[in-house]
This record gives C-alpha cells, sequence and structure tokens, in this order.
C-alpha cells in the first residue's frame, strides 16, 4: 500500500509535466543522524542521554522537472545512498563498578528515494524551498558492543549482516517518512539544507516494547550534469486538454467526461448520442430532462413532477401505508412494512422489541444489545455476565459473582503480613521477612485467580512526604519480590499510605512499631 502511494505520487507529477526541461543532478553532502526512540525502560531517563547522533555521508542522483514553462515549482524526485543510525557511550563511575564504559554503535544504510515538490524564486540566483514524501529501502548495517573494565577491553562484538523483517532484533526492508529542504540555485550548482523525519519503526527491540524513527539534519551540495532535456509536447490538435490518442473528437473540443466530444448542454453527455442536445438530461434519458428523475424523461412523463415506473409512464402506483411497497403487491397495504415480507411488517415473537429477522433468540425476551438474546450467565452461576466481577467463575449474588477468598487463606496472608519486616527507615526487606513472603507467594500461585493489594504504611516519625515516599517503596519492595517468585504483576496492586491509617494513637515507641507495617488484602 506505502509502495503504491509512492508510484502513484510520481505518475501524478510527471503526468501534469508538459512543454518543461528535464535536468539530472550529481548531489551528495554531510549530515547528522540521530534516532528517535520511546520505550517502556524502567531507567530510560537515566541513560538516553548517553546515546549520540551519527556524522555520515549521502551521494546519489537528484532530477529536477518543472512543471510548465512558465512555472515556478519543480517535482525533484532523486535516488540516493544514505548513512543513519546512532551510537552509544555510557561512563560507569570506577568506585561502584567494574566496568569502566559501555560503547555500541548501531549504523543503517538506506537507498533514499525522496519526492520532492520545489518552489524556486528569483531568476539568476534562486532561491529554493520545498518538501515531500520519501521511501528508503534498506542496503546494509553494522552493530558493534564493546565493554571495557578497569584491566582493559573485556568484551568486543561486530556485526555486519543485520537481519531484516518484522520480528525483534530485525530492520525493516521499507522505511518511509517526509522530508524538506531550503537553499539557493546559482547556474548549474545549487545548495540547500535538509531536514527528514521517518514516520514509521525501522526496528524492533528484542527485549522491550519501543518505537525508533530516524531524523536527519544536514548539507547538500549539488551539480546539474550536460544540458537541460526538453520534454516533448502531448500532442492536443483541438487544445481541449485531453491527448489526440484518447480524444474521440480530435478536431472539436469537449470535456473529458465525453472523451472530447463537444457537449453544448454540459449533462455529461455528448452531443452526438444526446436526444437533447440544448437540454441538460441524464444518461438514462439519452440526454432529455427528468424532473422528478425517474428514468422517464419529461416529454414521455405523464407524471413529470412525481416519481413513478417507466411500466406507468412514469406515474407512482399508490402505496396507502406509505411503506414503499406498491399497492398491487402490498400484502398488508393498510399497514407499514418492509418489502421482504410482502409489505407486512417485521414480527417480533417474544415482543422483546427486536423484530425476528435480527432477533437471534426470536422466541425468548432479550436485549438488543445481545441480538434479542438474554444477557449471558457463562458461568450459571445465577449473575449475569454484566454483573459478575468473575463471568468464567461460578460465584455468589453477595459476592458479585465470584467466589468468596476461604477464611484459612485470609488467616494465613494476614499473619504474613503481620511479620514483614524492613530495616529502619528504608526500604529493604529484613532476612526475617524473605521466608514469609515465600508462603504468601506459595499461596497465590496455588490460588490463580486471587489478586493482592500490598499497602505500606509508617509511624508519624520524620517528614510526613518522606514518609509517604517510603511507605510506597515498602509496598513496591513486596510486590517485586513476589513477582520475582513467579507472580504476575498484574494480580499484585500497591498503594502508599503513609502515616494516613494508623492502628494506634503512635505516642509510644510500642505503638509506634504497630504503624509500621505492610498489610496484604485478598480479593478475586
Amino acid at each position: 500500500m506505502k509502495k503504491n502511494g509512492l508510484l502513484s505520487l510520481i505518475i501524478i507529477c510527471c503526468s501534469i509535466i508538459s512543454q518543461a526541461q528535464l535536468r539530472i543532478a550529481l548531489a551528495g553532502g554531510g549530515h547528522q543522524s540521530s534516532v528517535i526512540e520511546t520505550n517502556d525502560l524502567p531507567n530510560w531517563n537515566d541513560i538516553k542521554d548517553s546515546y549520540k547522533g551519527r556524522t555520515g555521508l549521502h551521494l546519489g542522483f537528484i532530477a529536477d522537472l518543472q512543471f510548465g514553462m512558465n512555472s515556478k515549482f519543480y517535482f525533484q524526485p532523486g535516488v540516493l545512498y544514505h548513512h543513519k543510525g546512532r551510537k552509544f557511550d555510557q561512563r560507569f563511575d570506577p568506585s561502584t563498578s567494574t566496568i569502566i564504559s559501555q560503547k555500541n554503535t548501531q549504523y543503517v544504510n538506506y537507498i533514499d528515494v525522496p519526492l520532492n515538490i520545489v518552489r524556486k524564486f528569483g531568476t539568476k540566483t534562486k532561491f529554493l524551498i520545498g518538501a515531500g514524501p520519501y521511501a528508503s529501502f534498506f542496503f546494509n548495517g553494522q552493530e558493534t558492543s564493546q565493554t571495557i573494565t578497569q584491566t582493559g577491553v573485556s568484551q568486543s562484538e561486530e556485526n555486519n549482516d543485520l537481519p531484516v523483517g518484522k520480528k525483534p532484533g530485525q530492520y525493516e526492508v521499507l522505511n518511509f517518512g517526509v522530508n524538506g529542504l531550503i537553499g539557493v540555485e546559482f547556474g548549474r550548482v545549487f545548495l540547500t539544507a535538509n531536514y527528514s523525519r521517518s514516520l514509521n519503526d525501522f526496528y524492533t527491540a528484542i527485549d522491550y516494547n519501543g518505537t525508533f524513527k530516524h531524523q536527519v539534519t544536514g548539507i547538500t551540495l549539488g551539480v546539474f550534469l550536460g544540458k537541460p532535456v526538453a520534454i516533448e509536447k502531448i500532442k492536443d490538435k483541438d487544445r481541449d486538454g485531453i491527448p489526440d490518442d484518447q480524444d474521440s473528437c480530435k478536431t472539436e473540443p469537449g470535456p473529458a467526461i465525453t472523451n472530447g466530444c463537444p457537449d453544448t448542454d454540459a449533462d455529461g453527455i455528448a452531443d452526438h448520442k444526446d436526444e437533447c442536445p440544448t437540454e441538460s438530461g441524464t444518461l438514462a434519458t439519452n440526454g432529455c430532462p427528468d424532473k422528478d428523475v425517474d428514468g422517464v424523461a419529461d416529454k414521455d412523463d405523464k407524471c413529470p413532477d412525481i416519481k413513478g415506473p417507466q411500466s406507468n409512464n412514469g406515474c407512482p402506483i399508490p402505496d396507502k401505508d406509505s411503506d414503499g411497497v406498491a399497492d398491487d403487491v402490498d400484502k398488508c397495504p393498510d399497514v407499514a412494512g418492509v418489502a421482504l415480507y410482502g409489505g407486512c411488517p417485521v414480527p417480533d415473537t417474544d415482543n422483546d422489541g427486536v423484530d425476528d429477522h435480527n432477533d437471534r433468540c426470536p422466541t425468548v425476551a432479550g436485549l438488543a444489545k445481545y441480538n434479542g438474546c438474554p444477557i449471558p450467565d457463562t458461568d450459571r452461576d445465577g449473575v449475569n455476565d454484566e454483573e459478575d466481577k468473575c463471568p468464567k467463575e461460578k460465584g455468589t449474588k453477595e459476592n458479585s459473582g465470584c467466589p468468596e477468598v476461604k477464611k484459612e487463606i485470609v488467616d494465613k496472608v494476614n499473619f504474613a503480613a503481620q511479620r514483614i519486616q524492613f530495616e529502619h527507615a528504608k526500604a529493604d526487606l529484613l532476612p526475617g521477612s524473605l521466608k514469609v513472603l515465600d508462603d504468601v507467594a506459595k499461596i497465590l500461585l496455588e490460588n490463580p485467580l486471587l489478586n493482592v493489594l500490598i499497602e505500606g504504611h509508617t509511624s508519624n516519625d520524620g517528614v510526613y512526604a518522606a514518609n509517604m515516599i517510603l511507605s510506597e517503596k515498602r509496598a513496591e519492595r513486596v510486590k517485586s519480590y513476589l513477582e520475582s517468585k513467579g507472580i504476575e504483576a498484574s494480580r499484585l496492586t500497591t498503594k502508599g499510605y503513609g502515616p494516613d491509617q494508623p492502628l494506634t494513637t503512635g505516642k509510644t515507641a510500642a505503638e509506634k512499631s504497630q504503624n509500621r507495617r505492610v498489610e496484604l488484602k485478598l480479593s478475586n
């Protein structure tokens, strides 16, 4: 689809160019490319500044086709070899890491096909401004990775055969986008500043979700080769804008709709085929007027102002109930209906407001949103799916269609939550808490329908804002540990309440200790 769109643009631009000249230029220059990336990595803000652009070259040919002898607009398609990509250089603190630096490159080379429309101002020295779409076809590329430790280079990798496709780790064969230019032209030489931005992702990451788009800013110097080549003018004897090889009336001017033949009344029917050449008409009436547009020409229509079939000389057949079914074939001429049922109304056997024609349960009353069927109850627990929070598992009405969480499981989890401990004023779990959380993880693995709300609470000691952050971090730490034991993240929710929900007044050290806690609340 995208390739077809670019081809169509080329064809359209070339088709409107006539009485003009074609020039070909050898063009090239330098540029700075970069990759605009967005992703879901949690540490992206810490590493994104380590990515830098790639300095590269582009070289190829650009055509210059004038839209007309006196036109200031030009079509400039091109074919250029183009460097794109980026590099990565991250430094580490030697006091905390054995790694000194990590360097990577992601260099991708393309054959670019820009399709620009350019406006030129001036005579001898011309000012240029233009823009248009482009397509990039993958040519080759290179990926390198180098890790430097305090003892020297420990690992170095290089890949000169980049995979192409749509799978993770692969590069798209076709990359497309938009570009613009501004510059000057003097004689056979032009100099432009260029900018381009891709619209689709050129790469798919291996182990995370992200978008990857090229952005390039550069300078192009071009030199036109040889003399301009004149484009032959299309032959059109009657000068009606239709080439003679497509004109059915080469010596008489006419519009395209009649293949170049005269159409005096401009009704889209050539005069030599029009029974009423001086009166605008329709194709159905051979070019004669038809005021009521019923396919019967006014000159033959006994009811020229009212639609009617040709079989009744253009007059309508009576339809007392105005349902579009003529009385002579209407089985219910006094009641509006539909043609499918011979002019009678569509029946509604179950009286649910959905006629039998559209009712999948025509004998049982239902709702229109379910095509006339009752609201389904998938698990057959007496709670319909619209009200059932667990539509695929039997439950109770009191628990909104979900099964009750067993008391013994709630007691076990509550008991475990009371034994979760952290280092003072930190979100680090004490060793003794890990065994407790292992027991909770085991319970959740054995009961895959259970979800957990992890609440973090603190005492009222210290700064309120800091306590709010600490309570959230502690809840998140418990969540991370449970995830490491195989519990899906979608089953775990965290909330930090800080000192806002104390169990005690928090006046004594013992009471404050009780307020520093994590609560685990189960639900289906």
